[in-house]
């Protein structure tokens, strides 16, 4: 089974980027490491259907990411999926209000993860 869609995974631990590919493995997953870079990779390469990022980075936070992408026109449209080490009540309802569309807390479950992203993406 192939789908065309592509996910864009943003995570400073590679472990978390690859249990998700593995997992995510009928759509294109494109990995970096920090938001910075990935910022520049959406200028020079386009829309993800997806962005799937963790929210404890050391080079600029996940949140800053996620206010980036929703307070730009052309990148407020991509839904987010946020993975957070914190189940923090405070915080989830923050990202929902930016627009983020899920919040998974880690360690987390990768089949879950997969039915979360089929149901943004809207395939079973």
């Amino acid at each position: 089974m192939s789908y065309a869609k592509t996910i864009l995974i943003v995570d400073d631990k590679p472990i978390i980027a690859k249990m998700l590919m593995m997992n995510l493995k009928d759509y294109k997953c494109i990995y970096h490491s920090n938001p910075v870079k990935c910022i520049k990779w959406l200028q020079e390469n386009g829309m993800p259907d997806l962005i799937i990022t963790d929210l404890r980075m050391p080079t600029m936070s996940g949140r800053k990411f996620v206010v980036f992408l929703k307070e730009s026109d052309k990148y407020r449209s991509i839904p987010v999926i946020v993975l957070s080490s914190e189940d923090n009540a405070e915080e989830k309802r923050e990202l929902f209000e930016l627009g983020v569309l899920e919040y998974v807390v880690k360690p987390f479950n990768p089949h879950d993860v997969r039915s979360r992203v089929q149901n943004v993406l809207g395939y079973w």
